[in-house]
């Protein structure tokens, strides 16, 4: 098995073990991948050296810290401008608010704020993702993107708002609202990136719409 191939099936067992709210056993992991349980091993004790992944009594393996602090490490001066904002958005709107960015073809969630007194709880937290094809967070990242011949129309709609809407894409129930972190395809980040926010049937979109985009301009004031 050569260098890449042992990091690229390491980097898989990362994001299995991501999925599961409840660890893998060894053999699971190794299935997942359709290797040797004995490959799975070495790959698995390799990234506990490293606490990036940890093994519970019952010898599942779970997310360590280490890719936590990983996390933290990650575009520190926007998540630390995000806080405040998100913050005091999550407060206004009385939703779950977020900034996310992209990582490929996929949208993932690096800062959440809760309201003290929210609407419906929704399932968003640090580390959700999902596809820009989906849910207003992905929508908001697609945009930023050059056109394409074959983009569906709700991405088309979205480019002329300015902003996304979606409802129930990503759970049932659920709305969203979220903006691009760019105007006129300049935002000085190093990443594609959005803020918005996320509530379970009861958000009143108008006014979440105004504040998300009221807040976004904050933040990017603050980023510069």
């Amino acid at each position: 098995m050569s260098t890449l191939q042992t990091l690229s099936r390491g980097i898989q067992v990362l994001e299995i073990v991501s999925r599961s709210t409840s660890g893998l056993s060894i053999a699971e992991i190794a299935d997942t991948l359709g290797v040797h349980r004995a490959i799975a091993y070495r790959l698995v004790a390799t990234l506990e050296e490293h606490l990036l992944v940890v093994r519970d009594a019952e010898g599942r393996i779970g997310i360590g810290g280490g890719v936590v602090a990983l996390g933290e490490r990650y575009q520190p001066q926007l998540r630390a401008a995000a806080q405040p904002v998100l913050r005091a958005l999550a407060e206004e709107s009385g939703a779950t608010a977020f900034l996310c960015i992209a990582q490929g073809d996929e949208c993932v969630a690096i800062e959440v704020a809760e309201p003290q007194t929210p609407l419906l709880k929704v399932s968003y937290r640090v580390g959700s993702r999902h596809p820009v094809t989906r849910g207003a967070a992905g929508l908001a990242i697609a945009m930023q993107r050059p056109p394409r011949h074959d983009d569906p129309k709700e991405l088309q709609a979205v480019r002329e708002n300015g902003f996304a809407l979606t409802r129930g894409e990503l759970q049932q129930g659920a709305i969203g609202v979220a903006a691009p972190l760019a105007r006129a395809g300049r935002s000085g980040l190093s990443a594609e990136a959005c803020i918005g926010v996320v509530a379970m049937h009861s958000l009143d979109t108008d006014p979440a719409t105004t504040a998300v985009l009221r807040h976004r301009d904050r933040l990017l004031a603050a980023i510069g």
